[in-house]
């Protein structure tokens, strides 16, 4: 059985209109033209359409059946073409975001739902885990992207990094809250929660604080940013930490100084390099960026290559 949608539109408007000359006008094509369509149609189904009462054509048994099929068919069209718009449009489809836990609780949840208000049939995944973890969802394509730190490379995955300020997390009321900014010599005698030390970010503060002269007086290692805000802001000891996880707390018994000499929190965006690219995800991605603004340092580090 073989047989065209511009057939199907021809049987059903023959139903409709009880005519192949209206069929055809309301069809915009000629009368031989919509008779040869029906004629073709009957030929493949094999069994006869219509039979005719005062000039009227009408629906057999059989054609009934058959018309209630080619409505179907016709509805998922439709339904087809909806989605198509939607996905051009970016109002439909999946995302699917791998990120730090940190990013999970704090920057996506109010992000997201802005992203999503205007995008009814959108589903979305946020998973959060380790790096580790987010750099084999990217390499294995089952994630859109990902936000990481301080990402390497990877042939399989296109990054794009975004160097965000540093600031220094004391409690509220603290003497140095009123300071312009904080140094390692401001802090020799605070207990400081701080990163992994296998971490590049802890790296780079050891650094500051061994070229000032300072030795750190290390006290809580955390894994996460927000972990430090949170202890801190229970007033405890003092903590160095990107400006973008720090304004998640603010007003929360914390004080936000800046922190010199300057050393940059380097965020990673990642994508698979292979195959398909979604628009969705390049939508969020730009309104990731874009919410990032306030929070990014000087452009000392230079971003390796534009998502």
């Amino acid at each position: 059985m073989k047989f065209s949608l511009r057939q199907l539109e021809a049987f059903q408007a023959v139903a409709r209109t009880g005519s192949v000359t209206r069929a055809a006008e309301s069809l915009g094509i000629s009368q031989p033209a919509a008779s040869r369509l029906l004629s073709d149609f009957s030929k493949s189904v094999a069994v006869d359409l219509f039979t005719r009462k005062d000039g009227i054509l009408i629906p057999t048994s059989e054609a009934r059946y058959l018309l209630s099929e080619v409505g179907r068919v016709f509805d998922s069209l439709h339904h087809l073409e909806e989605l198509n718009r939607d996905l051009t449009e970016r109002t439909a489809g999946h995302l699917r975001i791998a990120c730090l836990p940190g990013f999970a609780t704090a920057l996506l949840p109010k992000l997201l739902a802005g992203f999503l208000e205007h995008r009814p049939g959108v589903r979305l995944t946020l998973e959060p885990d380790r790096p580790e973890r987010i750099l084999e969802w990217i390499i294995g394509e089952q994630y859109d992207c990902g936000i990481t730190d301080e990402f390497a490379t990877h042939p399989a995955v296109e990054s794009m990094d975004v160097p965000i300020r540093t600031v220094c997390v004391l409690p509220a009321g603290d003497p140095l809250a009123n300071r312009d900014a904080v140094t390692p010599l401001d802090l020799a005698d605070r207990k400081l929660i701080h990163t992994r030390r296998d971490s590049p970010f802890f790296r780079k503060l050891l650094r500051a604080f061994s070229e000032t002269g300072v030795e750190m007086n290390s006290w809580i290692e955390v894994r996460q940013f927000s972990t430090a805000c949170i202890i801190v802001s229970q007033g405890q000891g003092a903590t160095v930490v990107s400006a973008l996880d720090a304004e998640q707390y603010r007003g929360q018994g914390i004080a936000i100084v800046p922190f010199e000499p300057e050393i940059n929190h380097r965020l990673s965006i990642l994508r698979p390099v292979s195959g398909s690219r979604s628009l969705l995800a390049l939508d969020f991605l730009e309104v990731f960026a874009e919410s990032l603004q306030p929070f990014r340092a000087e452009p000392a580090e230079a971003e390796t290559q534009s998502i």
